[in-house]
């Protein structure tokens, strides 16, 4: 009887650990929106984080996205030249590019860069017990630490995305000309041409939801970590795959809905 209650509690012991961290991610969830409306606030520290993360992952987000439009420009071109229309190659690329390439990708990317980052450094701080020293100097760490990096994620991973989608078919044109000769202007009234209000939309409404996902996950695994110093390496790691992986589920969810709205 005894060992059956030990295998028992041995395979519950996950989910249970699972529905755990569901809940407290839900409470840092509440206390956040709570946070968010309530005085004071720290617009200095939100102009510091959004420089931080839009300013400084731009470079890695323009070279990724010139190179995305120019690789599936390249590797396109095959493919419509068997069936006699290549002259669909810059919208089939944009309409690529701008609803679903573009935005997932480059979200990806924050997920990696800026994910990992401010899951490390509000790891170290709690391992060095600088959060602790916060609330004892009468400074809020939640609104000042997990607040104002949620905002600058959910502000700037949209706008990161815009410039990306402009890299993108940037390198799109370049690919075209590699073995074609398509003047600029050509291509883009093509590519204007061929977008839609439900191309554009919804997919940069969904670059809010993906920017929200990365910080709160990235805020959520260095607020709560522990360990001590391995847990800093831990809570980076961990905030990287969860956020990648809500990152998916947010946008099968958002196509679903797009579908599901255009088709009725």
């Amino acid at each position: 009887m005894e060992n059956e209650t030990q295998i028992k509690s041995h395979y519950l012991a996950p989910l249970k650990k699972f529905f755990s961290d569901v809940g407290r991610l839900v409470q840092f969830i509440t206390a956040f929106f709570r946070e968010v409306f309530l005085p004071p606030y720290e617009m200095n520290e939100l102009a510091r984080q959004s420089y931080a993360i839009g300013c400084r992952s731009l470079p890695l987000v323009g070279i990724t996205g010139f190179i995305m439009g120019l690789v599936l420009t390249i590797q396109s071109r095959p493919t419509l030249v068997q069936f006699g229309a290549e002259a669909w190659l810059p919208a089939m690329v944009t309409v690529s590019i701008v609803r679903e390439i573009g935005p997932v990708v480059t979200a990806l990317i924050c997920s990696g860069k800026v994910g990992s980052g401010i899951g490390a450094e509000l790891a170290s701080m709690k391992v060095t017990e600088q959060i602790d020293a916060m609330e004892v100097s009468g400074v809020n760490p939640f609104k000042y630490l997990v607040v104002t990096r949620v905002l600058s994620t959910t502000l700037m991973v949209p706008v990161l995305v815009i410039f990306s989608d402009v890299i993108a078919l940037y390198g799109s044109y370049v690919g075209v000309n590699i073995k074609g000769d398509v003047n600029f202007r050509l291509f883009l009234s093509q590519v204007i041409e061929k977008l839609d209000f439900s191309d554009v939309m919804p997919a940069f409404a969904k670059t809010f939801f993906f920017g929200f996902a990365i910080g709160i996950i990235g805020c959520y695994k260095g607020y709560y970590s522990n360990s001590g110093t391995e847990g800093v390496g831990r809570s980076a790691n961990s905030a990287v795959v969860l956020s990648s992986l809500l990152i998916f589920v947010i946008d099968m969810i958002a196509v679903q809905l797009t579908s599901l709205y255009y088709n009725d």
